[in-house]
């Protein structure tokens, strides 16, 4: 994580989940003054306890903050967060600017930025990857895009709450766009993590043995060594749903299919969340798509 010192920044990051807490902690820590919002007031009052500040709202936020971070999961989120009910929009400072790190549609993106641009307002598109650990430590990834006054105004706040910062154009999507790439491949690899794993138990291969040859074999993946120990140890706790697989997977056909581009390996993918989401496991840890193969005694916790 960068540390250079420059003048503390009055920064917002709003959604205080896995991810969005650890941020807001890396902000803090390199010494940004930093305002808190979370639809679980007590997840704000909390983070406030060691420096910062709880708001309750979004429009409250607003009134504080030069920079604000969405870290929400959606872009129905996104744009409740700013046009709803005590949206931060209508109370956000000219030249204010807003960072959006969810997985949402490049055009949704591309459309957000001129509807804040004509607002006066500035527009980083800046999707994020790593997961809770790395967001915590300041070591996440963070796919950026935007106009250069954009990155201007953000300072040094990418660089506080990430390693790696890549900077992929000069307007919103290009972001988006890597991000529901990487997607395309995270979820790909799940899926077919997930159907070696059922293969090797119909088998009757010993679970853990399994794990430790593929794991040091060729046929490895990132996603087959962190999720398949997920099955492993039968703990389906949600560190990152199916149904967030349903959604990304569902945003890259979207993007696809607008230019007839063929994805047969994630419409598959796609199928087989979907399966296991309507299945009932939608909200436990993605690695549960393997509930979806029939015929197989899963380990237990």
């Amino acid at each position: 994580m960068t540390t250079t010192h420059q003048t503390p920044l009055s920064v917002g990051v709003i959604g205080l989940g896995a991810m969005g807490l650890g941020m807001a902690s890396s902000l803090r820590r390199v010494g940004h003054h930093v305002s808190v919002c979370d639809v679980r007031l007590e997840a704000a009052e909390a983070f406030a306890k060691n420096g910062g500040t709880a708001c309750k709202t979004p429009s409250e936020l607003a009134q504080v903050a030069d920079i604000i971070v969405s870290v929400v999961v959606n872009a129905d989120q996104t744009e409740q967060i700013l046009f709803g009910e005590h949206g931060a929009a209508p109370h956000m400072k000219p030249g204010t600017l807003f960072i959006m790190c969810s997985t949402v549609a490049p055009s949704w993106s591309v459309a957000l930025e001129k509807r804040l641009n004509d607002l006066g307002f500035l527009y980083l598109d800046a999707p994020i990857s790593g997961g809770a650990a790395k967001a915590a430590s300041g070591e996440m990834t963070m796919m950026t895009s935007g106009q250069a006054a954009a990155y201007a105004k953000a300072g040094n706040t990418l660089e506080s709450m990430a390693a790696k910062v890549y900077k992929l154009g000069d307007r919103a999507g290009y972001g988006s766009k890597v991000k529901i790439i990487n997607q395309l491949l995270a979820g790909v690899h799940i899926a077919a993590a997930a159907e070696a794993m059922a293969l090797g138990l119909r088998e009757g291969v010993e679970a853990d043995a399994l794990y430790e040859v593929i794991t040091h074999s060729a046929g490895n993946s990132w996603m087959f060594e962190n999720r398949m120990a997920h099955v492993l140890k039968g703990d389906y706790t949600p560190l990152s749903a199916v149904d967030i697989f349903v959604k990304d997977l569902g945003l890259v056909l979207d993007t696809a299919r607008a230019t007839k581009f063929p994805l047969p390996l994630s419409a598959t993918a796609h199928q087989m969340f979907m399966q296991a989401s309507s299945a009932g496991h939608g909200r436990e840890d993605d690695a549960a798509v393997i509930k979806i193969f029939p015929g197989i005694a899963l380990p237990q916790s």
